[in-house]
């Protein structure tokens, strides 16, 4: 066969070509920047980055949900271009030194490490409770954490507790001005959560299916 037939036999895969740096926008996508880049007027080439973003942005419309969806394809723009686009952006360059920059560590709340059955809500509850002036409302609303404190306890720790150790308790946490309660508590027992430990869950005993049958010796014997 000639040669020039083999020639046009010969298939592009896209194995062969060049790698894509955002596979999700296409190799059109990536050859327009390729053009872009090509292109000696800086005002043309910023008109043509331009209508690439409003492409690329039709073609991922989720990034519209974000408010600042516009500055992605921006970003995305230049990612694409391997960060060597030069064209006047309305957003701050990304460069490659920005993208590869770790962010910075998130502050997390300190959390109390004792007295975790009760949970952070229920103690910072106690914390906004006592800090309160003394009225009829905050002795009501001080009862009421005395009760969720002893359902905490009971779906965690124990199947009974004395209200007198949850008083000492509410003392604890709230820094003695919280717990100075003489009236009984209502709740007898706590709620059972799914995520409580496996020893405080109640375990009923199965019952046999079916009734163990008469030894063959005893029968003959009756």
């Amino acid at each position: 066969m000639d040669t020039t037939k083999i020639a046009a036999l010969a298939l592009d895969y896209n194995t062969d070509r060049e790698h894509l740096i955002m596979p999700e926008y296409g190799r059109h996508v990536q050859s327009m920047i390729e053009y872009c880049q090509t292109l000696t007027d800086r005002d043309h080439r910023t008109k043509v980055a331009t209508s690439i973003v409003d492409i690329i942005g039709n073609l991922n419309p989720k990034l519209r949900d974000n408010p600042d969806y516009r500055h992605k394809l921006w970003d995305h723009l230049f990612v694409l271009s391997n960060f060597s686009l030069d064209v006047d952006s309305p957003y701050p360059i990304l460069t490659k030194e920005k993208l590869s920059k770790r962010p910075d560590l998130v502050g997390y709340p300190k959390k109390s490490r004792t007295h975790r059955y009760y949970g952070n809500v229920l103690q910072a509850m106690i914390k906004t409770v006592s800090e309160m002036e003394s009225s009829k409302e905050k002795d009501l609303m001080e009862f009421d954490i005395a009760n969720q404190m002893k359902r905490a306890y009971l779906s965690w720790n124990k199947d009974n507790v004395d209200d007198s150790i949850i008083f000492s308790e509410l003392k604890i946490l709230s820094a003695g001005k919280l717990g100075n309660i003489d009236t009984p508590l209502t709740v007898a027992k706590g709620v059972k959560s799914q995520n409580a430990p496996l020893n405080t869950k109640s375990r009923k005993k199965k019952k046999p299916q079916f009734k163990r049958k008469a030894n063959f010796s005893s029968r003959s014997k009756s």
